[in-house]
């Protein structure tokens, strides 16, 4: 009842923006400032009922709408290790953990993504360890290589929920898969914050090493920032174990895979520039309309 509730505000949201913003043309540099002053006066006009009621039921119904969505375990029939292929032993200098956890999580991990997906997750692993190694860090080494295996579950189309972020979407998936290996609690739950953290790393990072390695690590590969900080040869070393296989095209594809089917995911989160570039129409509101659409006189 909740996510229908939301689901509703949200489409008059979308069906006002689609009327009186755009008219069917696409978001091109031209009709960028045009369509701004004119998405400006309907929410001024409309006394910001449609956003913040979109705002103020998703903040009602988040919590509702993830419990009440289908549980999503492991797929049935986890292969065994050899079947999917085996993991190096070491990598630049870094050590593949090989715990029974570590590997039933890879075993996951590698069937749930695409190839491409699964070397990100594995050199977001890699790239992290190498800076916090070199920089002395102690961390949970099991724990840091099951968080960065998992990250990306939220991508996942069965792993998706309609309205959460993709990273909670991706955290939830991966406490249940450790929840079901009886994994302690405060375990999974430190799992569940790396997860759910990893894009935001000017809050990971000042969280315990094991949630900052993985926003650090993911980030690196995301943007190529910092590399220098890898010991030499270490980068090659790393590209030759995990390929990136046309890694940029395929996380832009999928960007804009979650703006198009789940567009309340992407409300204040950065992947909805993406859907404002490239895709003609996108209504999800952006911070400054859901200021100029509150409820208040100024």
């Amino acid at each position: 009842m909740a996510f229908l509730l939301l689901s509703g505000v949200v489409m008059v949201f979308v069906r006002s923006h689609r009327q009186s913003l755009t008219g069917g043309i696409g978001m091109t540099d031209e009709s960028n400032d045009a369509n701004g002053v004119a998405r400006r006066a309907v929410l001024r006009r409309s006394a910001g009922i449609a956003a913040a009621g979109a705002v103020s039921a998703f903040s009602a119904a988040a919590s509702s709408v993830a419990h009440a969505s289908v549980t999503r375990s492991a797929p049935s029939g986890i292969a065994s290790s050899a079947s999917v292929g085996a993991l190096p032993s070491v990598v630049a200098g870094i050590r593949i953990p090989s715990s029974r956890i570590a590997r039933e999580a890879a075993v996951f991990a590698r069937q749930a993504y695409s190839e491409t997906l699964f070397n990100h997750v594995m050199r977001t692993y890699v790239f992290g360890s190498l800076v916090f190694d070199r920089r002395g860090v102690h961390y949970d080494r099991e724990l840091v290589f099951v968080a960065a295996v998992l990250h990306d579950l939220g991508l996942v189309e069965s792993f998706q929920t309609p309205a959460e972020p993709f990273e909670v979407d991706g955290a939830d998936a991966a406490r249940r898969f450790l929840r079901e290996r009886r994994v302690p609690a405060e375990r999974a739950e430190l799992v569940w914050d790396a997860i759910a953290l990893h894009t935001s790393i000017g809050i990971a990072t000042r969280k315990r090493p094991e949630i900052a390695l993985v926003s650090v690590g993911s980030g690196m590969d995301f943007t190529g920032n910092d590399l220098r900080q890898l010991p030499s040869g270490a980068l090659e070393e790393v590209l030759a174990a995990f390929p990136r296989k046309g890694f940029k095209q395929n996380a832009l594809d999928a960007m804009m895979s979650l703006c198009r089917t789940k567009p309340l995911g992407e409300l204040m989160h950065p992947f909805a520039e993406v859907g404002r570039r490239h895709i003609p129409n996108f209504s999800v509101p952006t911070v400054e309309d859901l200021l100029l659409a509150a409820p208040f006189k100024e």
